[in-house]
């Protein structure tokens, strides 16, 4: 480490060693030096990281009202909770909620700015999105990655003073909000669920009556896909993994009871019928609808590293299932968790993500 020799080491050569660091190790070390700092984008690190799989472990992360910023981590890894939670603090976020999560970002909604908070805690970096209607009472959110991670698009369903809904969406490459008038022309005034990204379309699932429509993220078009829904759906939401495939979680049942909970897979790109893959046992559907007690609004579906978790609003488990093995399991409740904490469970996933920029 003498600096004469170190000094004159050619930058490629002083990247490539700096690169080799573990990067836990290397992030501690970068903000001692600019150089050290700009490395991070060099091409061998960004090889080296994006190349090969993460050095961090993958959480889900459970966000209640009386954590008070507090979110406890599940190592999905180690399968077991974290014994410190996730802590965020700043005058920023003393009265914002957690909205969303993807690709390692962050969204917190900051009301009082009419703006979004976006960071991604790994690299330390956030910016702020200045929505450009005040204020912004809006109905459906969904932050959507791009296929590579690099880039993301903010997508909002807003309601007008007239009682008509907009559709707004932000792309974070142009710094820019679109703005979709007559969006009930093709929607009606279905109550939506979050959107699921898939084959370049923002897919949604309407609950009355049941049906799924989609957002051309390039040129702001509604349409329908022409598969089918499957006979008998008392409720169904959508789960994505990206581009790769979609599923459908949804209850089977008769005048709107579930007495049964399938999931099925895309059959194709836009088109075919959705193919059944799997029956959630009957004892496990029936503990599960239990906790909702038949109220679906409060039933929420999300991908996470190979899983479908299964989730509701006023339950602390995660039902989730395993697509690799075929296989249905309770995430263990949370140690921290009190009794009393009834309702307001949000979960998501969390893939610490170096490279997604905000």
């Amino acid at each position: 480490m003498d600096p004469e020799v170190w000094s004159r080491l050619p930058p490629d050569l002083l990247d490539r060693i700096l690169s080799l660091l573990p990067l836990k190790t290397f992030l501690r070390l970068a903000p001692t030096c600019k150089h050290f700092q700009s490395v991070t984008f060099s091409p061998p690190f960004i090889f080296k990281h994006t190349s090969s799989p993460s050095p961090f472990s993958s959480f889900l992360l459970c966000s209640h009202p009386h954590f008070h910023h507090h979110y406890p981590l599940y190592d999905t890894n180690l399968n077991a909770w974290r014994k410190a939670s996730l802590s965020l603090s700043g005058p920023l976020l003393s009265r914002a909620t957690l909205l969303s999560i993807s690709h390692g970002r962050l969204c917190f909604p900051l009301p009082h700015s009419s703006s979004f908070l976006i960071s991604n805690l790994l690299s330390k970096t956030s910016s702020i999105v200045n929505f450009p209607v005040n204020p912004f009472p809006f109905e459906v959110f969904t932050l959507v990655p791009s296929s590579n991670g690099r880039h993301y698009w903010l997508f909002m369903l807003c309601s007008s003073s007239s009682g008509s809904n907009n559709a707004f969406l932000y792309d974070s490459r142009l710094q820019l909000w679109r703005r979709f008038d007559q969006v009930d022309s093709v929607l009606g005034h279905n109550s939506l669920q979050t959107g699921v990204f898939y084959n370049g379309y923002l897919n949604f699932t309407a609950l009355d009556p049941l049906s799924i429509s989609c957002f051309n993220l390039e040129n702001g078009s509604w349409g329908k896909p022409v598969r089918n829904l499957p006979n008998g759906l008392t409720f169904a939401r959508l789960v994505g993994n990206g581009d790769e495939k979609m599923f459908l979680v949804g209850g089977i049942g008769e005048d709107g009871i579930s007495r049964g909970m399938k999931v099925w897979e895309s059959g194709g790109n836009g088109g075919g019928n959705w193919v059944e893959i799997e029956s959630v046992p009957e004892v496990i559907c029936r503990k599960f609808m239990s906790i909702c007690y038949h109220n679906y609004e409060h039933v929420y579906c999300f991908w996470h590293k190979g899983l479908i978790c299964v989730c509701c609003y006023n339950w602390p488990e995660v039902l989730y299932y395993k697509v690799s093995r075929g296989s249905w399991h309770w995430l263990p409740k949370c140690p921290s968790l009190l009794e009393k904490w009834s309702c307001g469970f949000r979960w998501f996933s969390l893939v610490p993500d170096l490279y997604a920029f905000v």
